[in-house]
């Protein structure tokens, strides 16, 4: 059997291990001090806890993780970069180019070599194909080979850098617009106009509504990683436009108060009230 290295067994993760184990794939993972969810979900999806020695035997290893983690992938991964003959490892986050190359830096300087990856879409299921797995730079063929075992992937052109920056501007975009809605939809609210603003939307905006009825509601659960990662878009602006860089700086710091809203139990169910 193949066997393909996850490290992180959050839903993307998870997911995608299930998809590389049900076709035919060995897929390890580190465990140690994960939460009794954690390990249930990866068990579920046919992950199996492993010491850095197991890891290092994988054919390829993928770090999933919320960005704010990616660095400690990389080093909870030394004594396997060290031994010299380490599988290829990508780093598959959200994280701007630059902060790329500097994890791939840090890869080399311990004896291994890095991937860049990106994943575009929601986790795959039984009724969804997944999402598109991106890679560049150099051993992106290798990686781009996991559709062998039901994965959607493909190569980009660019070099390594090239993958985290089409997920800095597809995720700017996406999770932006999120954002931006859920900002306004909480400011109407506050001033009295909510139920104005959703039938004004429903005439002139009808296709943005539609897609914020499922957003908004799933985008809480998520937002104490989205932060990290509005973040990482600014940074990746901040050089070119720094202007376009404060909105998602603000961004990072709305997705973090939505996170604590969250975890307190507000703002949910009056949002998914007026959403319909």
């Amino acid at each position: 059997m193949t066997t393909i290295a996850i490290i992180g067994a959050g839903a993307m993760g998870s997911a995608i291990a299930r998809r590389l184990h049900g076709n035919g794939c060995t897929v390890p993972t580190f465990l140690a001090g994960r939460s009794e969810e954690t390990r249930a979900r990866a068990a579920d999806a046919g992950m199996t806890d492993a010491s850095p020695e197991e890891i290092g035997r994988a054919k390829l290893i993928l770090s999933i993780v919320p960005p704010a983690q990616a660095q400690a992938v990389v080093e909870a991964l030394a004594p396997v970069f060290a031994t010299g003959n380490a599988p290829p490892f990508c780093d598959a986050n959200a994280l701007a180019p630059d902060t790329k190359r500097q994890l791939a830096a840090r890869v080399a300087e311990l004896g291994g070599r890095m991937v860049d990856g990106s994943i575009i879409g929601s986790p795959p299921s039984d009724s969804y194909a997944g999402p598109h797995l991106y890679f560049a730079g150099e051993g992106a063929e290798e990686f781009a080979g996991l559709r062998e075992f039901g994965l959607r992937t493909a190569v980009l052109s660019g070099p390594l850098g090239a993958a985290a920056a089409l997920k800095m501007c597809y995720g700017g975009i996406n999770k932006g617009i999120i954002g931006l809605t859920t900002a306004m939809l909480l400011a109407a609210q506050r001033h009295g106009a909510a139920e104005d603003l959703r039938a004004e939307m429903g005439m002139s905006m009808q296709w943005l509504l539609e897609r914020q009825r499922g957003s908004i509601p799933s985008m809480y659960p998520k937002a104490y990683r989205w932060d990290a990662e509005m973040h990482e878009i600014a940074a990746f602006l901040a050089e070119g436009d720094p202007a376009a860089a404060k909105i998602w700086e603000g961004l990072g710091e709305f997705f973090t108060d939505r996170a604590a809203a969250h975890e307190a139990g507000e703002e949910l169910a009056g949002l998914a009230r007026l959403l319909g």
